[in-house]
Order: structure tokens, then C-alpha cells, then sequence
């Protein structure tokens, strides 16, 4: 009975699969459009963003104004300014006078979001989706949904270098998992693996232990140095709407060429943790002793890490002189990063579905993925877009912008303002047609 109850309910306007800070975003826009009926679920059993991050004194890198609505409804209950009245600490966050807001604190806005929006079903692991000629059938553990569109916010996978397959799991963990486990480097030998925010905050924190100090620290960076983040004003004009219309409009290969000079952008460290590196770095050789020794070495790329009784052996070639240079390490923090692949429960679409050359989904303006399926039976797919959207993509800093072109997509009006805005910088000589308000190109 159960079942055939199922098969005759009537379809959902978007089923949204995963529940971070995207799919969370577009839930919010979502509950200001009364007439869709929507649902979001995430197999985990509550919210939690990037738990294994969240290091001592980790800040955001980004405005708090650019959260999940305010850019594009800034009257939303669930707005950043409106999280910290519901918890009665306006005042005192205005009174703290964060440069930067720490990370923990966006993380429990996200949280009470989540906690208080509708239409959210955590422990709801989405196994499989298909089509069934007329909608998206999504199937549960205990239930089977049909809906209309989908939202795809299941976000990135931890990029490993195919060279750890050969290492015991304790000798080296991913910087996703950080919090959880740069306590066992206590005493040990430890190289950290990575140019970005990711790596430099970890090193910081592994400088700043104490008593459950590293031994010794080795800083590994692909990059010729470790580099700042690009964030003064006419960069920062990368993450508005009008960049997005132009990048989106461009040959893909040029696409693929701007997004690699553009990293830095994005994907630098804070000048404020590289002064904070760089201060402790001088304390520990000058003014204290008993701490880890430490070896910055950027321009580095490591070739292999052949395994060894305890930790490994890492093989590097220094990309300044050419020479090889080995090290041999207790643990390896992987830093390495993030990389995109389609969710395993849309294996039954996976064919149908237009990839480029990285393995991502080809977008529209909106977001929509191209597959064969019929045009009014969309995929919209989040944090997927970064060869055809931007840098802007995997950030925080235009999510609120993305989700309201996709609700006004589903709603089939403007329900959102989203024509783009004045820009200081003319990017092409002529905007392309069709972009105003995330349309078809």
C-alpha cells in the first residue's frame, strides 16, 4: 500500500539533493515563493558545515552580507543580521569589531537556517534518481519521490593524489578532517601538502599546539610561493553579476585559461594568516624554544610518497632549480584541495547528460544542466560551474544571486531581482544576448 500511495502522489516542483550552504540558500529564496512545493534532502542526520575545518580562530574570507539571501532578499527572516537578533547578540558583534567574522560563527548561522526552515529532510539519503519520460523519480531508502526539476548541492569530494593509494590510512589524512585529527601529529614529523588557505591554516595551527606540538613541520606548495589572496576592489569585481554574464559567453577554452590566471583570486591565503605564520615562525627561532622546527618549501611538486615503516617517503622535484629533493615524514596533510563529480545516485542519468572536458556538467546562464531530457525537466546543478560560471562558483560570495535566478527560473517570473547591476569594468565591447536575469545564451 505503501508504495502505490507513492506512486500517485503528486510530484514535487524541485527536489533538492544535499543540504549545504547552496541547496540551503535556494531553500531559503525558495520559502518567499508561496506557490511552488519543494523538498531538500541530505543523508546526514543534521547540518554541519565543513565540521573538520574548524580550527581556533579560522575566519570567513568573505563579507557576512554576502550570505544566503541578502544580495538579492534582503528582507529574508533568514539573513545573517536577522540570525543575530533572533539570538540577541547584534550589539555585542557589532561591538566586537571583527575584521574578518570567525568561520564558527557563520557555520552557526548556517545551522540555525537549517534548523528552522521547512521543507528540509535530514537522514534522507537519496540513493537513486531517474526519469520516468515525465518526471524525476527519487528514490529513498523508505520512499519514492517524483518531481519536476532537481537541484543538484551535494558539493565537492576531497581531491586525493592517486600516489596515497599506497599508503597505510594513519599516514596521511585529508584537510577536510583536520580538527579531527591534527591532534595524533603530536611529536611527529609532519608535512603539510598545499599553498592555500586550507594548508596555511593548518600549519598555523600546528605552529600554535604547545604541548601537542608537531616535532617538525614541512609546508609543501605547488605555487613558486606562498601566495596572498588577490581581494582589492577590481578583482574583486570577478565575483558580480555582470563577470559571470561575460565569462559564461566566452569560448570554453578560454573559459579553462581564466579561471587558472585568475586563482590567486580566490584561492590565495589571507594576508592576515600569512602575518600570523610569519609572527610565530620568528618567535619560535628567536624568542622560544622547545617548538617545532619547520621547512617552508613552495615550489615544490611532489611526484610520489613511497611508504615506510612508520609515515613515508615523499620524492619532490623543486620547480626553482630542477633538482629532487626527499623527505621523510610521520604524516601527511593533504591540503590538496577539492575536485567535482557527478552524485552516484544520478547514475541512471549519467549518460544523458552533457560533460566537458574537467568531467562537469555544461550549464545554461540559469544553472540548468544540458542533458537530453526534455527542456521543461531541468537539473540545476550548484557549486558544479566553475568552467562555466567562474571562480565566483565554489564561493559563498554569489550564492544568493545563483539562487534566485534558479527560483525565478522555477517560478517562471521574476520573483527575485536579478538584473545585473552597473559594473565599473567593461569586460567585453558588447553584453551577450540573453543573459539579463540568468536566461538561456
Amino acid at each position: 500500500m505503501m508504495k502505490q500511495h507513492q506512486a500517485h502522489r503528486a510530484p514535487l516542483d524541485l527536489a533538492g539533493i544535499g543540504i549545504g550552504p547552496f541547496n540551503l540558500s535556494l531553500a531559503a529564496h525558495l520559502d518567499a515563493v508561496g506557490e511552488l512545493e519543494v523538498r531538500f534532502f541530505d543523508q546526514n542526520e543534521s547540518f554541519a558545515w565543513h565540521p573538520g575545518m574548524m580550527l581556533p580562530d579560522v575566519t570567513l574570507q568573505t563579507s557576512f552580507l554576502k550570505d544566503l539571501v541578502s544580495a538579492t532578499h534582503p528582507v529574508s527572516p533568514w539573513s545573517f543580521l536577522s540570525y543575530l537578533v533572533a539570538n540577541r547578540r547584534f550589539y555585542a558583534f557589532l561591538n566586537a569589531d571583527f575584521p574578518a567574522i570567525p568561520r564558527q560563527e557563520f557555520a552557526s548561522y548556517l545551522a540555525w537556517v537549517a534548523a528552522s526552515l521547512p521543507r528540509l529532510q535530514f537522514g534522507a539519503q537519496v540513493r537513486e534518481v531517474d526519469f520516468d519520460g515525465r518526471d524525476f523519480t527519487v528514490r529513498l531508502a523508505s520512499e519514492t519521490f517524483r518531481a519536476r526539476n532537481l537541484a543538484l548541492g551535494v558539493g565537492l569530494r576531497p581531491a586525493i593524489p592517486q600516489f596515497l593509494n599506497r599508503l597505510r590510512p594513519e599516514a596521511a589524512f585529508h584537510s577536510s578532517r583536520a580538527a579531527f585529527e591534527l591532534a595524533r601529529c603530536a611529536g611527529k614529523r609532519v608535512a603539510v601538502i598545499g599553498g592555500g588557505q586550507s594548508g596555511a591554516e593548518i600549519v598555523l595551527s600546528l605552529l600554535n599546539r604547545g604541548v601537542g606540538a608537531p616535532a617538525h613541520v614541512d609546508w609543501i606548495s605547488l605555487r613558486p610561493n606562498f601566495l596572498p589572496l588577490d581581494e582589492t576592489p577590481f578583482t574583486n569585481e570577478l565575483f558580480t553579476p555582470p563577470y559571470v554574464a561575460s565569462f559564461h559567453s566566452l569560448p570554453e577554452a578560454r573559459r579553462h585559461t581564466a579561471v587558472e590566471r585568475e586563482k590567486l583570486a580566490g584561492d590565495g591565503v589571507s594576508a592576515e594568516t600569512l602575518q600570523a605564520i610569519y609572527r610565530r615562525l620568528y618567535v619560535l627561532r628567536h624568542l622560544e624554544t622547545g617548538g617545532p622546527s619547520t621547512s617552508l618549501l613552495p615550489h615544490r611538486e611532489v611526484i610520489n610518497a613511497e611508504p615506510m615503516e612508520h609515515g613515508c617517503q615523499l620524492i619532490m622535484r623543486n620547480g626553482m632549480d630542477g633538482q629532487m629533493d626527499i623527505r621523510k615524514v610521520d604524516i601527511l596533510v593533504l591540503a590538496t584541495g577539492y575536485s567535482y563529480e557527478l552524485p552516484s545516485c544520478l547514475a541512471p542519468l549519467a549518460s544523458r547528460i552533457d560533460l566537458d572536458r574537467s568531467g562537469r556538467p555544461r550549464l545554461d546562464p540559469d544553472f540548468a544542466v544540458r542533458w537530453d531530457g526534455p527542456a521543461a525537466s531541468r537539473i540545476f546543478a550548484l557549486n558544479a560551474g566553475l568552467l562555466s560560471h567562474g571562480i565566483a562558483e565554489p564561493q559563498l560570495s554569489l550564492m544568493a544571486w545563483r539562487s534566485a535566478v534558479i527560483a525565478n527560473a522555477l517560478a517562471r517570473r521574476k520573483a527575485f531581482d536579478v538584473e545585473r547591476p552597473e559594473t565599473m569594468v567593461q569586460w567585453l565591447d558588447r553584453m551577450p544576448q540573453g543573459a539579463e536575469a540568468g536566461g538561456k545564451a
